[in-house]
């Protein structure tokens, strides 16, 4: 596996912790190697390569296999788009043609007046067409007063020419919600009806705490129309006594669909559609152990067994909202365990670890310092890729046989 740029290896941490336990990286467990050149300790079947190091910051990175078969990444590099109200961030593209192992020198994939958030692709099958959804703060439909700065409009922007140029956005309006505002972030997904599944929440951080509320934006008719479930504005879902639930990540095993979302209980909670998403199951949590942190998952080849990534650890058990200044609660998102599904998310396997961050924790905040969090799992053949905004400085691709999935040293092994 190829590096495109030779960056300097990022100095190594004297001790990684794996399952919360501190290890010196000169006697880690049997099985778990340092890989220098992306800053991680992994098992010895993980590979990877950076293929972007910002001088800044950058957030989530997502990738896709374009109708024409490339490996398409886009990913926002500079500010965060909630965080000021002028223009701090551009959305990058890296692409390759050889399912990458190599790939084109970074370009901005589109120039747009307003800061980027994310890339959620979709590619309805059977079409040529790619569209870039997500959080869209145009200027003058965004605001950042009264603790709204998570809420902006939702839409996209699509592309008939294999993600070179795009045009748009389309903002979504829902019949029974016009003007919803939220934020769009995680994976979207078409049913087996055609039907167009879309995360949203919405966010109020005034007066504390924050409080959140989880959505679908549902479309039967290719985003002409949409619906926002289980209804509109302050009426989503959420977990009590938080009252909070966020980034929800929709996805379909065989007739089902499975909704996992993010909350601050210690868990990823899920809900359950058996109708195309018309209606859901209460929310409920799994015995994913994850932070306040996002689902990170993925519908393997063989169209029945779902691969999570979870950070497997949780720390913040008096909550009071995501202390990023915080060394042990941002330490919870260091470490990445895998757990696999054949029944649609009801039950799965006993974790297995894949990696943790080794860099020398060398930021001023242990937000960056330890973060291996958004993880973008792409299975391709034989192989799952991951790409990771690891340390918010720096694009992985990682590189892991899937028959190793279920191999991986558990709790109690290392």
């Amino acid at each position: 596996m190829r590096q495109h740029f030779q960056y300097d290896p990022l100095p190594i941490a004297d001790n990684v912790e794996i399952g919360s336990k501190p290890f010196a990286v000169n006697a880690l467990p049997k099985g778990v190697k340092i890989l220098e050149n992306v800053g991680l300790a992994s098992v010895h079947a993980l590979e990877g390569a950076v293929l972007y190091r910002a001088s800044d910051c950058l957030y989530e990175v997502r990738a896709t296999f374009t109708p024409g078969g490339d490996l398409l990444v886009m990913f926002p590099a500079g500010g965060h788009y909630n965080c000021v109200d002028f223009k701090v961030n551009t959305m990058l593209a890296l692409r390759s043609s050889d399912k990458g192992e190599t790939w084109s020198n970074p370009y901005v994939a589109f120039h747009i007046e307003y800061n980027q958030h994310g890339f959620i692709p979709l590619v309805p099958k059977g079409g040529k067409r790619i569209y870039s959804f997500g959080t869209q703060p145009v200027q003058g439909t965004f605001r950042r007063d009264r603790g709204l700065f998570e809420n902006a409009p939702i839409g996209w922007l699509q592309s008939d020419d294999d993600g070179h140029t795009w045009t748009g956005p389309t903002l979504i309006s829902p019949v029974n919600d016009p003007g919803f505002t939220g934020m769009s972030v995680m994976r979207m997904c078409e049913t087996n009806k055609g039907t167009w599944l879309l995360g949203s929440h919405e966010g109020y951080h005034e007066p504390p705490p924050m409080i959140t509320n989880q959505y679908i934006l549902r479309s039967e008719d290719q985003g002409k129309t949409w619906e926002a479930l289980p209804g509109k504005r302050k009426n989503g879902w959420h977990v009590a006594p938080y009252q909070r639930m966020d980034e929800g990540r929709p996805i379909q095993v065989g007739d089902r669909v499975l909704l996992l979302c993010r909350s601050p209980q210690g868990h990823l909670w899920a809900l359950w559609s058996d109708d195309d998403g018309k209606t859901w199951t209460d929310p409920a949590p799994t015995p994913l152990v994850h932070p306040d942190a996002p689902p990170m998952v993925a519908l393997l080849p063989d169209n029945k067994t779902l691969v999570c990534l979870h950070h497997n650890r949780f720390h913040d058990f008096n909550y009071t909202g995501l202390q990023t200044h915080k060394t042990e609660i941002m330490k919870d998102r260091s470490e990445i365990w895998v757990s696999l599904s054949g029944d649609c998310g009801k039950t799965w396997t006993e974790p297995g670890f894949l990696y943790c961050t080794a860099a020398a924790p060398d930021f001023g905040t242990p937000f960056r310092n330890y973060a291996c969090s958004y993880n973008d799992p792409v299975p391709d053949g034989d192989m799952l890729n991951i790409f990771v905004p690891h340390r918010w400085q720096q694009v992985l691709h990682l590189r892991v046989p899937i028959a190793e999935l279920w191999r991986l040293p558990k709790k109690a092994e290392l």
